[in-house]
């Protein structure tokens, strides 16, 4: 690199002012340190884009591993759950086949069931149809909340004030 020290730039700074005059050494002055300016940006994109392809390149490395880590385990879960269900269906043969000979004194939970066989699960209805509200409709009545479109004058003959003393409403 260039190294510029302090006599060296005292030296192009005098012979600048005598070569371009003092009425346009401010205005080059400027424009060199535009110049300068635009440069080392542009050296800060170019590292900041290295940088980039450098930490890109080493997610994609450790998006390989990954994967191959996840595979591995995908791999082994299947072999094991494989194992298992070939222990599964042999001892459900050798149930089946004592079953069948009377041997065993277990008998099969669907026999309990009247009509023998259990019956198979259904969920619970749900009328969505129906609003469920949060308040109940007594609190509702009790304080006056309007549950239903109701024209003018049944709003006012509701909430007429009764006369004290009378007993009779208007």
């Amino acid at each position: 690199m260039i190294d510029f020290g302090f006599d060296k730039l005292a030296l192009i700074g005098a012979v600048a002012l005598i070569v371009i005059g003092p009425e346009k050494l401010p205005r080059v002055a400027r424009t060199v340190g535009t110049l300068l300016g635009k440069a080392q940006r542009y050296v800060a994109d170019v590292k900041a884009e290295v940088n980039r392809s450098i930490e890109l390149e080493e997610l994609q490395k450790m998006k390989s591993q990954f994967e191959t880590a996840a595979r591995d385990v995908h791999d082994t879960v299947n072999k094991e759950l494989g194992q298992v269900r070939s222990d599964i269906d042999g001892r459900v043969s050798t149930f089946d086949s004592t079953a069948h000979t009377g041997e065993s004194a277990m008998r099969p939970h669907d026999a309990d069931w009247p009509g023998g066989s259990a019956p198979a699960y259904k969920p619970p209805r749900k009328n969505w149809r129906l609003k469920r509200s949060v308040v109940p409709t007594w609190y509702k009545q009790r304080n006056g909340v309007r549950m239903h479109a109701q024209s003018g004058a049944a709003r006012v003959a509701r909430f007429r004030p009764r006369r004290s003393g009378t007993g009779s409403a208007i």
